[in-house]
């Protein structure tokens, strides 16, 4: 299945997507631990998921009956956004668990929302019965060629724009982005998942060598919290993900401080939880290993992370 997204794949999904998505930038980072930054947080919508929303929408013909998607909030906020750009009507399903934040960003992209359901998979289901029902066109949130192929955009910009990296951090929901960025390096560059341990779905499939459902319970599940990675996720997680680091709730939530004392950057728990590999030493690098992490998501709302910063 690794065939199905390719270097060549991403790197034309990249000059697809250009008009419509932003350039992240670099932030280096002395202390607590040398690493460089990839602020993909400061992307639309908050999020990478944008790169996968744009290149699916900009490469199918979407019915009459518009478009839909269930998401923990960042993809359904992608998908809106990237709809309502293009001129789409859009319908995105979300569980009770998401972040009033990325509701927020949802609504104000004028998508149809419906919100039901604990976990992500009872929106999916919600969201298949309303595609059969009305003929739209279903963006995946990751287990999609094109979603991967937009997501390892991340990939091919990040490595344009820096030189001499050795390994690079990314977080796991339900693999899209890893096993796109992965897509792009190619081994070139050691790439590693984390994974927080109350939601480890990429860590158990590795294991188990197929998909496999998992439990999800963590301070990080409306952005990690897939219950089980998606086919073409894996295989290409296999072919070029060098292992899955597994970090605590605790540490993801030392990561966001970690972030706003020492750069100021606001994150979602998702996306501080690459981060936290590197903090916490569930990753340890080699003495002058080069490290990069990918900040993923900014989806929070500013009261719940006042509290985080006042917790530590």
């Amino acid at each position: 299945m690794t065939d199905l997204v390719t270097q060549a794949d991403i790197a034309a999904a990249a000059e697809r997507i250009a008009p419509y998505v932003r350039r992240t930038p670099l932030l280096r980072l002395d202390a607590p631990v040398p690493c460089e930054l990839k602020l993909e947080q400061l992307q639309a919508t908050g999020s990478f998921k944008v790169r996968g929303a744009f290149n699916t929408l900009l490469s199918v013909d979407v019915p009459d009956g518009g478009v839909a998607a269930a998401s923990g909030g960042n993809h359904g906020a992608a998908v809106a956004y990237a709809a309502h750009t293009l001129g789409h009507k859009a319908a995105i399903f979300v569980p009770t668990i998401s972040s009033p934040a990325k509701v927020s960003v949802i609504r104000e992209a004028g998508a149809d929302l419906t919100i039901g359901g604990a976990r992500y998979a009872e929106a999916l289901e919600a969201c298949e019965a309303y595609r059969a029902e009305t003929g739209a066109i279903g963006v995946h949130a990751y287990d999609a060629p094109l979603t991967v192929a937009g997501q390892g955009t991340v990939g091919a910009e990040w490595e344009a724009d820096t030189a001499g990296l050795d390994t690079v951090l990314v977080a796991v929901g339900g693999g899209g982005l890893i096993s796109g960025v992965a897509a792009w390096f190619a081994r070139r560059v050691k790439v590693v998942g984390v994974e927080p341990e109350g939601s480890r779905a990429l860590a158990a499939a590795l294991e188990a060598g197929r998909p496999v459902d998992v439990d999800v319970e963590s301070v990080a599940a409306d952005s990690l919290g897939s219950r089980s990675v998606g086919a073409l996720n894996l295989a290409l997680a296999q072919a070029y993900v060098d292992h899955v680091a597994l970090v605590t709730d605790a540490a993801i939530r030392d990561a966001q401080r970690t972030l706003w004392r020492q750069a100021r950057i606001v994150t979602e728990p998702g996306g501080a939880a690459a981060y936290a590999a590197l903090l916490s030493g569930a990753y340890r690098p080699a003495d002058g290993e080069r490290v990069g992490v990918l900040v993923c998501g900014a989806n929070t709302d500013p009261a719940t992370f006042a509290d985080v910063l006042e917790e530590g």
